[in-house]
């Protein structure tokens, strides 16, 4: 039988993978639901290819684009971010790909949990910003979370027969990003487009502006905190230029074992819609002889402080994770609007969790609250 699915953020560079995965595996899959933010001509190709049953445009110019194409059709057309929460609630799936990007894929993620269905899982920010919230539903409803992130995926494939207790600590890799070699003091001058560069990955505008102030990495700390129980003091992290090992776990008697591969978000995601099994795959595969040297560094804390901060983040604990995720996607976007210098994004994101509202056990509620907080200083910084 084949697994039913729902793809939120089905435009976006992880959605795409996934649709290539299904095209791959016509007999395993089946396309349910589909959502959209502004892409509204590629959406329209992809109902047309995969018949969901629903889709969800979240912004009101693109819904009505596809509204007036698919005018005929059987098929359910939900609007904004109401129709988004709708989407994600809906229990008639196996699994939902969770591809949204920032801090509005955090409660689609919830939305699906307490539904009782599992997240295959590359919003690492739902669990940043709400992870003991998430967590707990997980508990109750006795939904997964199967991680998407290549570190993560990593982390995880190395952990399959292996005993939590017998783990000494889990290494994340980062490949340094376009800045790994660049003198600070020309980071003023960084463009825009410059920081869009990545030497390795072809990922979105936001992660890939992540991976060059590597707050990605920082994030990603906090996510492997959350996915796997290991406290800050557990988990390492590594500049690997290459981007060939995806991360590794370091056993009690010193033995580490490694997740390699080409640098290709396909095999992640297949691996988490098709978990346990490794499915044949025809992507490229990892050519030892052609790879050429692979190098380790040290992650350099003056060239990217946002590690740092995030590592103070997750001591805090209580809201400084979620103050800390949102105070990053504005100030990206800002930066990406060509609002703030490239060095502003750190100096943003350490003032917000140094000067934000801080709460214990914060509800959703509270991290509505604190988005407004943050957008409006953020905004005025």
């Amino acid at each position: 039988m084949k697994k039913k699915l729902s793809i939120l953020g089905s435009t976006g560079s992880i959605g795409l993978n996934t649709l290539k995965i299904v095209s791959h595996l016509k007999d395993q899959f089946e396309v349910t639901y589909l959502s959209t933010n502004t892409n509204s001509e590629l959406l329209v190709q992809q109902i047309k290819k995969f018949k969901p049953k629903a889709v969800c445009i979240v912004t009101e110019q693109a819904y009505e684009v596809v509204k007036n194409q698919i005018n005929n059709s059987d098929i359910k057309i939900l609007f904004g971010r109401k129709g988004l929460l709708e989407l994600s609630k809906r229990e008639d799936v196996d699994i939902m790909l969770n591809g949204l990007v920032g801090a509005a894929g955090m409660e689609p993620t919830l939305c699906a949990i307490e539904s009782g269905v599992d997240v295959a899982l590359a919003n690492k920010e739902s669990l940043v910003m709400a992870g003991d919230i998430i967590t707990k539903a997980m508990k109750k409803t006795g939904a997964n979370i199967f991680p998407v992130d290549s570190e993560h995926s990593a982390l995880w494939q190395c952990m399959v027969g292996e005993r939590l207790s017998d783990i000494n600590r889990i290494i994340l890799t980062g490949s340094g990003g376009p800045f790994r070699e660049r003198p600070i003091d020309t980071f003023e001058k960084i463009t825009v487009e410059d920081a869009l560069n990545h030497p390795n990955w072809d990922m979105g505008n936001k992660i890939t502006i992540d991976s060059a102030t590597m707050m990605n990495k920082g994030l990603e700390v906090i996510e492997a905190y959350w996915l796997f129980g290991f406290n800050a003091e557990k988990i390492d992290i590594v500049v690997h230029p290459q981007s060939i090992i995806h991360s590794m776990i370091e056993m009690k008697d010193g033995a580490i074992k490694a997740q390699m591969g080409v640098p290709d978000m396909k095999v992640p995601i297949q691996y988490a819609l098709t978990f346990p099994n490794h499915l044949s795959a025809p992507w490229e595969r990892l050519n030892f002889f052609d790879c050429g040297d692979l190098t380790f560094e040290k992650p350099d804390y003056e060239r990217f402080p946002l590690i740092k901060i995030a590592y103070k983040a997750l001591e805090m604990s209580g809201s400084a994770s979620a103050a800390l995720n949102l105070a990053n996607d504005y100030s990206v976007h800002r930066f990406l609007k060509k609002g703030i210098n490239f060095n502003k994004i750190s100096l943003i994101n350490k003032s917000v969790l140094e000067n934000h509202p801080w709460i214990q056990k914060p509800s959703l509620e509270d991290i509505s609250d604190l988005n407004e907080w943050v957008k409006n200083y953020v905004n005025c910084f």
